[in-house]
């Protein structure tokens, strides 16, 4: 009996993409739902959505949203390229 090594089943560097989309987005719906409480409870009057941390806040989701976008397709890419070579791999 040939000993072959056994088929790599984890891949750090998938699983580094997926906990990074997932904290993106994450992150931005926390801040759409932060803004949406926030005007709710009456931060938004006299400009009070201009001082402290709810500028950061407003500009989280318009900067996390589209990182999440490309880091989806990244993971996207690299999970075909893997099953691919495997497939092939597996072909021979």
């Amino acid at each position: 009996m040939a000993n072959t090594p056994a088929p790599i089943t984890d891949n750090r560097l998938e699983r580094t993409l997926a906990f990074m989309v997932a904290a993106t987005i994450g992150m931005s719906i926390l801040a759409f739902i932060a803004i949406i409480i926030g005007t709710a409870l009456g931060a938004g009057n006299d400009g009070g959505l201009g001082k402290g941390v709810w500028p950061v806040v407003y500009i989280l989701p318009a900067i996390g949203l589209p990182i999440g976008f490309v880091l989806i397709i990244v993971l996207l890419v690299t999970t075909a390229v893997r099953r691919g070579r495997a497939a092939k791999g597996a072909g021979k």
